[in-house]
């Protein structure tokens, strides 16, 4: 791979959090990237932010960004990203599988809905097969042939929250899928790793500062960590030569009740 040639990113749920984080840092480093995300104005602001770091002029155009209302959990949507992406820019180098739904909180097992756990699996599981896929497909067909796909997991792939069946389990299958394409992609140069994020400061985790359920019943603050730090390690997940591979990557708030949970 030429390594001054502009690389080109996919990163869905990039209109909030994790997913906007990451978008940003790829482009204020030189890649240019499709944003995905179910909120068209929320992928704007991505891309505005990312003007605004580079010192352009806000609402300015751009030919580095690419937004693209996507849901995941649609195969017809997906599939319109990924040729949107193939031709605005040619190529995928890669892709960053962000996109999901911790679903409703605080809702005992026995009393999760059928439909809320469908939702989760929808979005959490089935969006990052059919984006992976999307991906292989074009990594394993483009000349020079390869890229990298990098699912976000969680410190759930690990280690559950109270009341998080269905999140929780998406993660764990999620594990498997990273495995998987790891050893499927390994003919075509296409690598695959996960980076499991623990309390990321992010609308998702705000209400953690003020008190989240822990395994032994009570309610406790828990501390978190600035978001751009899982966006560095993305990207430096992501600019490591096909050669190379980070396969699994803990980013998590030093002092966070993981180690020893429950």
């Amino acid at each position: 791979m030429n390594a001054n040639r502009t690389k080109i990113a996919i990163v869905t749920g990039a209109g909030s959090g994790i997913g906007r984080a990451v978008a940003v840092e790829l482009l204020r480093t030189g890649w240019s990237v499709a944003l995905a995300g179910r909120r068209a104005e929320r992928l704007e602001e991505t891309a505005e932010l990312a003007r605004a770091a580079l010192g352009g002029e806000p609402s300015g155009q751009d030919s580095t960004s690419l937004c693209v209302r996507t849901d995941v959990a649609r195969p017809e949507e997906v599939a319109a990203l990924f040729a949107a992406t193939r031709d605005r820019f040619g190529r995928l180098d890669l892709l960053f599988n962000n996109a999901g739904t911790f679903g409703p909180g605080g809702v005992p097992f026995e009393e999760l809905p059928y439909d809320a756990w469908r939702h989760v699996v929808g979005t959490n599981l089935d969006g990052a097969f059919l984006c992976a896929q999307a991906a292989f497909r074009q990594m394993k067909e483009q000349d020079p042939q390869g890229g990298r796909i990098i699912n976000n997991g969680s410190i759930s792939a690990h280690t559950p929250r109270p009341h998080s069946a269905a999140y929780t389990a998406t993660k764990h299958a999620l594990t498997g899928l990273t495995k998987s394409l790891s050893l499927d992609g390994r003919s075509y140069k296409i690598a695959c790793g996960q980076i499991d994020i623990g309390n990321a400061a992010t609308d998702m985790t705000e209400r953690m500062q003020t008190g989240a359920l822990q395994a032994n019943g009570e309610t406790a603050p828990e501390p978190v960590m600035d978001v751009a730090d899982v966006a560095r390690t993305v990207r430096h997940m992501a600019e490591l030569p096909l050669e190379a591979n980070v396969q699994f990557a803990t980013v998590l708030a030093t002092a966070m009740p993981y180690v020893g949970r429950g």
